[in-house]
């Protein structure tokens, strides 16, 4: 039980000086239009990352997943609101569930 504990400090110590360092380390202006782009582009990218093994794994069948997934995005592409675009994956890959029992 005593690893538990030093396996969270050690954590924690971790992720607080991940998100320290750069507001220390880095006092000025980012200058540079490459990682301005760059570190524009970081929270979407964690977000999908995140985001996409989950969706995959919502379902009994990877399938219907998938088929929701494309709902969603197709939805999305068209610029649909946030609401439809979950209702609708959300409804697809609920009937296609049904059909794959």
């Amino acid at each position: 039980m005593n690893n538990v504990f030093s396996y969270i400090i050690v954590m924690a110590l971790v992720t607080y000086l991940i998100r320290a360092l750069p507001l220390t380390l880095i006092r000025k202006e980012i200058k540079s239009n490459f990682v301005k782009s760059f570190l524009h582009y970081v929270p979407y990218a964690t977000l999908a990352a995140m985001t996409f093994p989950a969706i995959l794994h919502a379902t009994d069948y990877v399938l219907s997943s998938v088929i929701g997934f494309a709902v969603a995005l197709v939805l999305a592409l068209n610029k649909k609101s946030l609401l439809t675009v979950a209702g609708a994956a959300c409804a697809v890959a609920f009937v296609v569930e049904i059909f794959l029992h």
